[in-house]
């Protein structure tokens, strides 16, 4: 979604889902036209050569269209999703659901919040309001064993780390969710977030991830030196 805007979101779900597979993405580098800068902040984490970054808003349709997608392409290759939350403002209780998420994720586990959050995309339609989220997430809790802290974030630590992402966002001039983007050590291709209906398609991230290990599997492996032409003497 455009940030602080509603148009169009509609168009770029039934886009992104009746669009035809794209031609096999290369891993080149970003388009120069797609508006985002400082993209080499964005790096693997330790003891990967590569990862799927994604900006996302829990309250945005079409991220939710896309998360099953990255989810799978993670799962085949094995390579990490980064995550950073960028709740629109528009969008008022996306803030808080991103400030439950960071607490599932510390308080209980980082797989439990993958899950949160997976089934905050599935339930959007029934999510209005902070009141509707605030019922889902301890029915969620309830179901998970866990209980609803009378405080979720007293010290503001949750919500803070939730503006870092957002600033980071803001950084790399992130406009629309998703905003996702393939990275390694030096290079970052852009599959989703430029705004162009005919470009953004999350069904390309799987083409663009391998051709991002590929590329990375090949810097990784010497070059073998040519062998020399034996003599004819004797």
């Amino acid at each position: 979604m455009k940030l602080f805007s509603f148009l169009k979101i509609g168009a770029l779900a039934l886009a992104t889902s009746l669009m035809p597979l794209a031609v096999q993405a290369q891993f080149a580098g970003t388009p120069p036209s797609n508006g985002l800068h400082n993209l080499s902040l964005l790096k693997p984490p330790a003891g990967s050569k590569v990862a799927i970054v994604v900006f996302e808003d829990l309250g945005c349709p079409a991220c939710a269209h896309a998360h099953p997608i990255e989810l799978q392409v993670a799962a085949a290759t094995h390579v990490p999703i980064l995550r950073f939350d960028f709740p629109i403002e528009a969008h008022i209780w996306t803030q808080q659901g991103a400030v439950c998420a960071r607490y599932i994720q510390n308080k209980i586990s980082p797989k439990l919040a993958d899950e949160y959050r997976s089934d905050v995309f599935a339930a959007q339609n029934s999510i209005a309001n902070r009141d509707d989220l605030q019922r889902f997430t301890e029915n969620w809790l309830q179901r998970h064993n866990q209980r609803m802290p009378f405080v979720m974030d007293p010290d503001g630590s949750l919500a803070n780390a939730v503006r870092g992402d957002f600033e980071l966002g803001r950084r790399i001039n992130v406009e629309y969710t998703p905003t996702i983007i393939v990275v390694s050590k030096d290079k970052q291709q852009v599959v989703c977030g430029t705004g162009n209906n005919s470009y953004d398609d999350p069904t390309r991230i799987r083409s663009v991830v391998d051709a991002a290990v590929s590329q990375a599997r090949n810097a990784a492996t010497p070059a073998q030196p040519a062998k020399q032409a034996k003599s004819g003497r004797s």
